[in-house]
């Protein structure tokens, strides 16, 4: 791959995920869906002017390094820079038995059910289980953005699934330490999730004081947003070598700057020009990675796969109805009440995305059982993005929450 080449390849993206995201608006269907399935299509073409998209010929950029070093960083500190640390604290209890314990018992339920149905090694089936465990709803929230469903609901999605990102990261490095040594230690493996969690917890509050502290005494709007830049991928990064949760590090940071740094040292035209900023980051990097795994999906591979594909997809579901109707009625005994049906979307809006692919794909090619392994992957990864992404809408409407005002879902009961 040269220089030329990838730029082609890059506008040619951009250009595509420009039109689509048009189509989509126009069609009313999620754009995450509509990216992928352009990409499967572009995949298909055989078009000499377009040469760069051609299997074979474009850059392959759906790797571990790219997929958690630039596209990730960003992701996850747009996604928590905007949001309001007060709205989080009030769904506290929620939100951390969910990201922890939830993906714990998700990940142990989805192995074990892959490991009965499927015939997968029992630490093998657990790892993929790890995997496939995080959340990545995209999606999901666009369309509560576009039916004004209630706040609430949409911080208990969005706040899930950027603290279960790091969870999931941290138990995939555990089971692939187990599968490796062919033995899956307690003790040991809590004591590393500890670690990495409340360390890049702790690294990422250490690097979004400081720029917080700087950005208080600047008064230059790009200089202020750079600093931001530099916060989301050098937090990242310096959990990366020291080994701790890259992902939590990076959420810690991006709240702390977003709720002290944003709201103490900026200027409200400073502040508006930041949330555009990551905003229009976030949608080119959503573009790019969901138009990728359109175009790296192999029809061919999952369709010759399709009775093991549906058994990881029910055990994946099932996993998740698990960890959300046995873990929400737990966390309503001590915090605010979540409303049965909330929790149908919650289940349902579970959709899996690009960290789980970048986990599946940094597995070394001599890793047993890989190609099985990124097969079901991308697999569960498609189908969340295609079948509960599209479903979502219908079901919020069967479910009679797409039709309510905001004030009535507050008041909604069980």
């Amino acid at each position: 791959m040269n220089a030329n080449s990838a730029v082609e390849f890059l506008v040619l993206l951009l250009v595509a995920a420009s039109g689509i995201a048009i189509l989509s608006k126009y069609l009313r269907i999620p754009y995450t869906a509509a990216l992928v399935v352009g990409g499967i299509l572009l995949g298909l073409v055989r078009v000499p002017y377009i040469s760069p998209i051609s299997p074979g010929q474009r850059p392959h950029w759906l790797t571990p390094d790219i997929i958690l070093l630039i596209f990730l960083p960003a992701l996850v500190f747009e996604g928590s820079v905007k949001l309001n640390i007060r709205e989080l604290a009030r769904e506290s209890a929620p939100l951390l038995i969910l990201a922890n314990i939830g993906v714990l018992l998700a990940a142990a339920v989805t192995g074990s059910l892959v490991y009965w149905t499927i015939g997968l090694p029992i630490l093998t089936a657990l790892l993929f289980g790890a995997i496939i465990s995080a959340t990545d709803p995209i999606s999901v929230l666009a369309i509560f953005r576009d039916l004004n469903m209630n706040r609430r609901l949409s911080v208990l999605v969005e706040g899930e699934s950027l603290l279960n990102d790091g969870t999931a990261a941290a138990l995939f490095q555990i089971m692939l330490a187990a599968v490796i040594s062919g033995h899956l230690s307690f003790a040991k493996g809590a004591g590393m999730f500890l670690l990495d969690v409340g360390g890049g917890a702790v690294l990422g509050f250490a690097c979004g004081y400081g720029a917080s502290r700087i950005t208080e005494a600047l008064d230059a709007p790009e200089v202020e947003i750079t600093l931001t830049t530099i916060v989301a991928y050098g937090t990242y990064m310096a959990a990366y070598h020291l080994h701790l949760s890259a992902i939590i590090a990076t959420v810690t940071a991006g709240l702390t700057v977003g709720n002290v740094g944003a709201k103490r040292g900026m200027s409200d035209s400073t502040r508006a020009a930041l949330v555009s900023f990551w905003e229009y980051f976030a949608f080119v990097m959503n573009s790019l990675i969901f138009l990728l795994i359109g175009l790296e999906v192999r029809i061919n591979t999952l369709a010759q796969s399709w009775r093991p594909l549906l058994l990881a997809v029910a055990a994946v579901l099932a996993g998740r109805a698990v960890s959300i109707y046995l873990l929400v009625p737990a966390s309503n005994l001590i915090a605010q009440k979540i409303p049965f049906r909330w929790q149908h979307v919650m289940v349902w809006g579970g959709l899996r995305g690009g960290l789980a692919l970048a986990l599946a794909l940094s597995l070394d090619p001599s890793f047993p059982n890989r190609n099985q392994v990124l097969t079901l992957t991308f697999g569960v990864v498609v189908f969340s993005i295609l079948v509960q992404g599209l479903t979502m809408k219908p079901l919020l409407e069967i479910i009679g929450l797409a039709s309510e005002k905001p004030e009535a879902q507050t008041a909604a009961k069980s």
